[in-house]
């Protein structure tokens, strides 16, 4: 197969949510991420999206910076992501969504070479994904009701907590709904704080706890888990596969994020090591467009939790690709990632 010298270009998105979105660390309604494009001599060209957070060090100019390095190592042969990603983790590596833009945007440019889905280019059964969540972030009573009327066709919320008003935020969802709900303190708990909770969580019926504590309080989250009757599952706290064995015995799972472990090739690794170890795989996202959030549906047939809303709570997604319409996960049928302009 002739291979021709990849061309990457890169432009920013402009996203606004619904509502302003806010979790423990702060929130706002305008998002930037960055656009990648990286076209063949053939015509072909994959996308992928750089949804940055200043939380992991990055920001969208940091991000088109990383790039500029990136696209000095771009490879010959597009087929080559494994050893083209070795070689961008030597360049720069703690340029997580920069790497999982150009990540995605190779498997999305294969994908379409050959024809077919990504998740063909794995074996998985899109059937198989789970159903995904729907967030309710932190927001007045009257805004938090109105959320979950908006949120009608979601059958699982996710509720952010770790707020001095978690108990009152409770129960204005609780008296709102009967669904199912799961509960992510963004490491907004001290153990004492969390150990208090967990009582609370069981009255509400809440049936996960996402990242209790700050992200290096490991033995904190064991004494959580130990006590804990719903899973503990790890998103700060766990960034690629070797934060894996770390938390075996302190957590019941992990949180895999795009953004955070820098490339499709090692969110499978991340799964494949969890796994091994006995733990519930989860897959979330940030405030991105519908380019991002399908680049990790494609796995979704191999985890337990989904979480894949940060499309569907903006206003003005520029894409289509993968949904979750009624909380199924569903994923696109063209070649490469399958996503279109709008």
């Amino acid at each position: 197969m002739p291979t021709h010298p990849l061309r990457m270009d890169t432009e920013y998105l402009e996203l606004r949510t619904r509502h302003p979105f806010i979790i423990a660390r702060g929130g706002q309604s305008d998002y930037r991420t960055v656009w990648v494009r990286l076209r063949d001599g053939d015509g072909n060209e994959g996308w992928g999206e750089a949804a940055a957070t200043k939380f992991y060090g990055e920001t969208p100019e940091s991000v088109l910076s990383a790039l500029k390095l990136y696209a000095t190592a771009l490879p010959s042969d597009p087929f080559d992501i494994e050893e083209t990603e070795r070689r961008w983790g030597l360049l720069l590596r703690e340029n997580p969504a920069a790497r999982a833009a150009l990540s995605s945007a190779l498997h999305d440019l294969v994908g379409k070479r050959l024809g077919v889905p990504v998740y063909r280019l794995w074996g998985l059964d899109p059937a198989k994904a789970p159903r995904s969540t729907f967030t309710i972030g932190l927001d007045t009573p009257e805004k938090i009701r109105a959320k979950v009327l908006e949120a009608e066709q979601y059958p699982i919320l996710k509720i952010k907590l770790g707020t001095d008003r978690d108990v009152e935020i409770l129960r204005t969802i609780r008296d709102a709904t009967d669904k199912e709900i799961r509960v992510d303190a963004n490491g907004g708990w001290t153990v004492k704080q969390a150990i208090a909770m967990l009582p609370v969580l069981e009255e509400f019926g809440v049936t996960v706890l996402e990242q209790p504590l700050p992200p290096n309080e490991l033995d904190g989250l064991a004494a959580i888990t130990r006590r804990a009757s719903i899973p503990v599952i790890a998103d700060e706290s766990c960034r690629t596969a070797v934060d894996i064995p770390p938390l075996v015995g302190k957590v019941d799972g992990i949180n895999i994020k795009l953004a955070k472990c820098g490339s499709l090739r090692e969110a499978i690794r991340m799964i494949a090591v969890a796994r091994a170890h006995g733990l519930i795989v989860m897959v979330g996202c940030m405030i991105e467009s519908s380019i991002g959030i399908t680049a990790a549906a494609h796995f979704t047939p191999l985890v337990d939790i989904v979480d894949l809303d940060g499309a569907a709570l903006l206003a003005n997604d520029p894409f289509a690709g993968a949904a979750i319409d009624g909380g199924q996960v569903t994923l696109p049928t063209g070649p490469g990632l399958g996503v279109r302009r709008r």
